[in-house]
C-alpha cells in the first residue's frame, strides 16, 4: 500500500484543516477512506443503539495538486486507515502558512501518516516540520462496515436556516432541556422546541426550501400520506445538536435536515468541494 498527496495551494490547505477539524469535534476517531479519486473520513456506529453515523467526502481533485496511490491490490485499490482526527488536527494546524505540505502513508516503527509542512523563511534555508500520526490498517474483512450509509426515503426533507443563527437559539435552549424536538414540514416550515414541567418554549422558521431530494441527488420517495402542513418530528439530545452546529468550519453552501418520523433524522452539508452526511441518533420517550 502507497499513498502520497500534496496539497500547495494555501487555500486549499486551510480548507481541508477546517474539514477535518469539524469532523474532530464530533467524534474521537474515524475511518480515513483514500481512493484513486477521493478521501473520505468515515463512523459507522449503530443508530438505533445510540450511536451516530458520518460520511464525509473530499475530492482529490479539488485540495491536492499532487496525489498518487496503491490499494491492497489491483482489483481492491483502496486504503482503510484508523485515526484520531484530533492528531490530523494538531499537525495542520502548523500549516496555516505553509508553502506547500505533503500527506503521506510510511511505516515508523508502526503505520504512520507523515505530514510534512514547509513553512516560509526570511533566508535562503527551508524549514519542513515532520508530523508522524499514528493509524491502525483496516483489515479487508472489515471494508464492508464502513461503505456509504444507505439514506432512507424521508417524511420531510428541509433547508435549515442559517446556521448561526439557529445556533445562537440552541445555546439558550440548553440551559431549559436535555432534548430538543426538531419539526419540519412540506410548507417551508421548521420548529425546534423544548418542553419541561416549568417551561415550553418553541422557536419557527418560515419559508424555508424543500428540496425535491435529501441529498441534491436523485428524487425521493415522500410519504404519499402524510398532509403538506403536518409536521414530521424527532426528538434529539440537544447538546449533541449544539455541538454538531459549533463545530462546522466546512462553511457549507446549504444544510439539509432529513427526518423520517421520530425514528431517523439525517443531515447534509454542501459545498462546491466537500459533502458531509451525519446521522444522528433519535431519543425514544
Amino acid at each position: 500500500m502507497r499513498f502520497r498527496g500534496k496539497l500547495v495551494d494555501i487555500t486549499c490547505i486551510q480548507h481541508f484543516t477546517r474539514v477535518v477539524t469539524t469532523i474532530s469535534k464530533l467524534i474521537k476517531t474515524c475511518v480515513l477512506r483514500i481512493t484513486p479519486t477521493a478521501l473520505y473520513l468515515i463512523l459507522s456506529e449503530k443508530v438505533v443503539n445510540g450511536g451516530v453515523q458520518i460520511w464525509c467526502e473530499l475530492p482529490q481533485g479539488h485540495f491536492f495538486d499532487e496525489y498518487a496511490m496503491e490499494g491492497v491490490s489491483a482489483e481492491e485499490n483502496e486504503i482503510y486507515l484508523e485515526l484520531a482526527p484530533e492528531n490530523l488536527v494538531k499537525a495542520l494546524k502548523t500549516a496555516q502558512t505553509a508553502k506547500w505540505v505533503k500527506v503521506k502513508l510510511t511505516k515508523k516503527h508502526a503505520p504512520c501518516i507523515t505530514i510534512e509542512v514547509d513553512l516560509p523563511t526570511l533566508g535562503a534555508h527551508s524549514r519542513v516540520v515532520v508530523h508522524d500520526i499514528p493509524v491502525s490498517v483496516v483489515p479487508r474483512r472489515l471494508w464492508t462496515e464502513y461503505q456509504e450509509p444507505e439514506v432512507p426515503n424521508f417524511d420531510v426533507s428541509i433547508v435549515m436556516p442559517q446556521i448561526k443563527v439557529l445556533k445562537n437559539v440552541i445555546e439558550k435552549m440548553k440551559n431549559l432541556s436535555n432534548t430538543l424536538l426538531l419539526s419540519a414540514n412540506h410548507q417551508g416550515e421548521f420548529k425546534v422546541s423544548v418542553e419541561t414541567d416549568m417551561v415550553s418554549v418553541s422557536t419557527h422558521f418560515q419559508d424555508l426550501l424543500n428540496p425535491a431530494s435529501g441529498n441534491g441527488g436523485a428524487p425521493q420517495q415522500l410519504n404519499p400520506s402524510m398532509d403538506p402542513e403536518e409536521f414530521a418530528e424527532v426528538r434529539i439530545d440537544i447538546r449533541r445538536f449544539a455541538q454538531f452546529l459549533s463545530g462546522q468550519q466546512v462553511s457549507p453552501n446549504r444544510v439539509i435536515c432529513n427526518i423520517v418520523d421520530n425514528k431517523v433524522v439525517h443531515f447534509y452539508l454542501m459545498n462546491d468541494d466537500v459533502s458531509l452526511q451525519y446521522f444522528m441518533p433519535v431519543m425514544v420517550v
